[in-house]
């Protein structure tokens, strides 16, 4: 099953953030989804992976909550 991974910076205060991709992402497809993990992090860091490979950076992608799940969806099994 896919795993996702949401790694974002405790100290620039993007937990809601976070909490707002984890909660699309198991709306959409939590009972296709292994797990879905907030990890801390610092630095401005707000990156998704989904398997251990990078779908979206917020240094390289605007933040878009439906682009982040329409991202996500190809990973995930039927």
């Amino acid at each position: 099953m896919t795993t996702v991974e949401i790694e974002y910076c405790v100290p620039c205060g993007m937990l809601e953030r976070a909490l707002n991709v984890e909660a699309s992402i198991l709306r959409q497809f939590g009972d296709k989804l292994e797990r879905v993990s907030l990890v801390t992090g610092d630095h401005g860091i707000f990156v998704v992976r989904v398997d251990g490979e990078q779908i979206f950076d917020k240094d390289e992608d605007g933040f878009d909550v439906d682009e982040i799940v329409r991202r996500v969806k190809p990973h995930v099994g039927s």
